[in-house]
């Protein structure tokens, strides 16, 4: 008998076996494929992103205890596209011990309780993070030198409503013009404002507005804000500029967005500083979060008809008619006049031909 005979019995016998049906991928490398799994990072501190610079996160950990210390930090690549900026809350891993030279790594993101965002320009969609889990917003704007700009802070009204942020204003260099006028343009807001001279800074006020919040600065170049941020925290050592006298237009002194402490009698709060800015896109605001802002108004909007724009010329507008029958009262009245201010602006801006 030849043991050709066998071949049957022996395919049988391996047949358990058989990698035929295997799939590998190649791996010029040689080295073992990367998995999906990132390690859970029980241990992760939470500090808060006081700055950044140049792919650098500044990070405090141990927030108003004895273990309080600044550290330095680089992201995780897993986070490489996601947005980490001033206010956020990060987890952070590795060497938190703050000694020099030393760096951790930042591995996640506490859930954000709001975004301040901007756009490019009003027809951008892409959204420009700027500051994280910030309460107040402080729009800062000069009785002059350079001139008042109402559409601007406008924008930043719009945008800090947007978020969910509660807006104030200060108005400096009164002491140069009188402000009377620019502000009956606010008429109607639930805006709290200061006002600003060179030898009668309201330190101390709006110091008592900060304490136990977040509160982000803004306002265009030159309109003294770094000069207001240096007052409330004297470390700050903030630039300061000024106004060219050709163009109006102030020079950008902030070049980056920072968190400070502010510490007074009264308490602690946190001032976060940005650089000025000539304009602010909405490319990225719901204009249903601006409604929402009014809410005593925001109730009788309840009985518009769909997609009513509660504009001045609205037809059927259940907030207009509530005004002509004089259920609104002049306070009411007022508010609607800043309501629809606050939605023409967003309105102004959807009509803008795509490229400008």
């Amino acid at each position: 008998m030849s043991w050709l005979d066998d071949t049957d019995d022996l395919d049988d016998d391996f047949e358990d076996f058989d990698e035929s049906s295997i799939r590998t991928r190649p791996n010029p490398k040689a080295n073992r494929p990367r998995t999906k799994r990132r390690p859970a990072h029980e241990d992760a501190e939470i500090g808060r992103v006081l700055g950044v610079d140049r792919g650098r996160y500044t990070v405090l950990l141990g927030e108003d205890t004895d273990q309080e210390r600044t550290i330095t930090t680089t992201r995780a690549r897993e986070l490489r596209r996601t947005p980490i900026v001033t206010g956020d809350q990060a987890r952070v891993v590795g060497d938190t011990s703050g000694d020099e030279g030393t760096l951790a790594r930042i591995v996640g993101i506490v859930e954000r309780t709001s975004l301040l965002r901007r756009s490019a320009d009003d027809t951008d969609q892409v959204e420009r993070v700027i500051v994280a889990n910030a309460d107040q917003m402080l729009v800062v704007v000069a009785a002059a030198d350079p001139e008042p700009r109402a559409r601007l802070v406008d924008r930043y009204l719009v945008a800090a409503l947007d978020a969910g942020i509660r807006p104030l204003l200060v108005v400096t260099k009164t002491d140069i013009a009188d402000p009377t006028e620019f502000l009956t343009h606010f008429d109607g807001l639930d805006l709290r404002v200061f006002t600003s001279a060179q030898d009668e800074m309201p330190v101390d006020e709006i110091g008592e507005a900060l304490v136990g919040h977040s509160t982000v600065f803004v306002g265009h170049s030159g309109v003294g804000k770094s000069t207001l941020v240096n007052a409330l925290v004297p470390s700050a050592g903030r630039a300061t500029g000024h106004v060219n006298q050709v163009t109006g237009r102030g020079r950008h002194t902030s070049s980056s967005t920072v968190s400070l402490r502010y510490q007074g009698a009264a308490g602690t709060g946190w001032v976060i500083d940005t650089p000025g800015v000539r304009s602010f896109g909405l490319g990225h605001v719901d204009p249903a979060n601006i409604l929402a802002a009014f809410t005593e108004l925001a109730v009788i909007a309840e009985n518009c008809p769909r997609g009513c724009t509660h504009l001045a010329d609205a037809p059927d507008c259940a907030l207009i008619e509530a005004a002509e029958r004089g259920e609104l009262g002049e306070t009411g009245r007022a508010r609607l006049d800043s309501l629809q201010r606050l939605l023409q602006t967003f309105a102004d801006k959807a009509e803008q031909p795509p490229g400008r």
